[in-house]
């Protein structure tokens, strides 16, 4: 009888509902992935990337459970058939007399998800099987529903309690029959624990608390600190570093010798070969090296003379350029070097296209109209010309005195250096790539020649005043930022900050060759 009316009860409920999301590749050597759903009117979505895949999957299904109902409470679980630790396994025996099943609670909707990510499944189970379930996050509770009375026994006229389940949480009162919840204890506060202070390190090494002398300890307290601190600079500072290396090697040594650990002084050996290193990496990259030993950074100009020939260059050009504005400027510069020995020299219209000029066939006939430059023929002739058939231009003022003295000092092997280091720097890959303006290629070439010996701008590293950089860059203080930011853009500058008296900042590796360092 008990038996027959447990299956009447489970014939009324109706199975519960159930869908999967899937994620799956769409064949092998390809990134994309396809997401399909369970539900009929779904269709399947292809994305180009499994996180782009797993997105919208979790979206699809937290869709779905926003418009799906509240689970119904007059369903049995859904999960049945899978071997659910909460269903009784099925042996082949007879089915136990009371129950054929051992759900209990409330019917909730449940989320089970795969640990890789590939799955993600929706089903309506009771709350005693979601709780067995590993995984499994309860989307939605069903409301109680009203209690049967026909085709159904009561726990008291069945006498066997095969209704409704029974939980240790809850008891049946005599008067009305039906379970009441036993009050739930509080759970027990959580002790206290005590937190050991953290330990003192230098690398991989703890600093004993009871380290004496007191004064070696702060000593390995405050290397460990610098150390960390020198790991969070954006740029290395070599120097520093070799400093940081040497200290260690001593305090080790004393450590080693008041706590007699071997390791200890093998691990300032190798603290010492560090500093050699990072000191001798410093004097390549600064090219303070030894007789007879390459510079780690091998420059264009190669010697200090050649540097400071180039400032007088950018100096003279800067007092006598005849036209107003950064355009006329760089081509004056480039003119200069062309003929600063003889006031003559070759040019072809490639040399005059690379300069970023606006228009430069107006620029150059508003040269050879005010008289400071002179062609044999026209401007357009001059733009047209080749490297095989260059034009022969001539600048008045550089032609030497009767006395063959002329602005500049340097000989006539020195000319075409200096003219090929700027020709490089103005013609800079990344600043033709940027499509940068006249104005940025001039900036670039005077601040490759205001450096010290490892890139940053200014005499030691301080800066260039405002007011110089203004006098060889003509432009005004909002253009001037903008060309800041083109040449920061162009990986030339970096950590570039301009306020109302000075520029600072460094050039990036990249462009270190094409620098001509202050000398000190």
């Amino acid at each position: 009888m008990t038996q027959a009316a447990a299956g009447s009860e489970l014939d009324e409920r109706v199975p519960g509902r159930r869908w999967i999301v899937r994620l799956d590749p769409v064949g092998r050597g390809s990134a994309e992935v396809r997401v399909s759903c369970g539900r009929p009117a779904c269709a399947d979505r292809r994305l180009p990337s499994a996180a782009a895949g797993r997105t919208a999957a979790v979206a699809h299904l937290t869709a779905h459970l926003r418009a799906t109902p509240a689970p119904r409470a007059d369903t049995y679980c859904a999960c049945r058939a899978d071997g659910c630790r909460a269903h009784l396994p099925d042996t082949g025996r007879n089915a136990r007399t009371e129950q054929p099943w051992r759900c209990g609670g409330p019917v909730v909707l449940t989320v089970i998800t795969d640990r890789a990510g590939r799955w993600w499944q929706a089903l309506e189970c009771c709350s005693q099987c979601a709780a067995a379930t590993p995984g499994a996050r309860t989307a939605a509770i069903s409301l109680p529903s009203a209690p049967r009375t026909v085709g159904r026994p009561t726990p008291a006229a069945a006498g066997t309690g095969a209704g409704t389940p029974q939980f240790s949480d809850q008891q049946v009162t005599s008067q009305t029959g039906c379970p009441t919840p036993l009050p739930v204890p509080a759970p027990r506060p959580v002790p206290a624990r005590r937190r050991r202070p953290p330990e003192t390190r230098i690398g991989r090494r703890v600093i004993p608390r009871d380290l004496r002398p007191v004064s070696l300890r702060d000593e390995l307290t405050e290397l460990g600190d610098l150390f960390r601190a020198y790991q969070k600079r954006p740029e290395p500072d070599l120097a520093l570093l070799a400093a940081l290396q040497e200290r260690k090697a001593r305090a080790f040594l004393t450590w080693s010798d008041v706590s007699c650990d071997v390791t200890l002084r093998l691990e300032a050996q190798r603290a010492e070969q560090a500093a050699a290193a990072i000191r001798r990496q410093h004097q390549h990259r600064t090219g303070c090296v030894p007789d007879g030993d390459e510079p780690g950074v091998v420059r264009l100009l190669t010697v200090p003379v050649q540097w400071e020939h180039a400032r007088s260059v950018l100096a003279h050009v800067a007092g006598h350029t005849p036209l107003p504005g950064a355009e006329a400027r760089l081509l004056v510069l480039m003119l200069t070097l062309r003929t600063a020995h003889t006031g003559t020299g070759n040019l072809v219209g490639q040399d005059v296209d690379a300069l970023g000029l606006t228009d430069p066939e107006d620029m150059v006939e508003q040269l050879t109209g005010c008289g400071w430059l002179s062609l044999p023929g026209t401007v357009g002739d001059l733009l047209a010309s080749r490297p095989e058939n260059p034009t022969p231009v001539t600048v008045p003022s550089l032609v030497p005195d009767e006395d063959g003295t002329g602005p500049f000092t340097f000989g006539r092997k020195t000319r075409p250096k200096l003219s090929g280091w700027a020709q490089r720097v103005v013609s800079d890959k990344k600043l033709r790539k940027a499509k940068a303006p006249a104005g940025a290629r001039l900036l670039a070439v005077t601040l490759a020649t205001w450096t010290d010996d490892v890139g940053r701008l200014g005499p030691g590293g301080r800066g260039v005043t405002l007011n110089a950089l203004t006098t060889r860059i003509p432009v005004g203080s909002r253009e001037l930022r903008d060309l800041i930011d083109r040449l920061t853009a162009a990986d030339w500058l970096t950590d570039a900050a301009l306020t109302d008296t000075h520029l600072t900042g460094r050039l990036t590796e990249r462009v270190l060759p094409l620098t001509c360092p202050l000398l000190n």
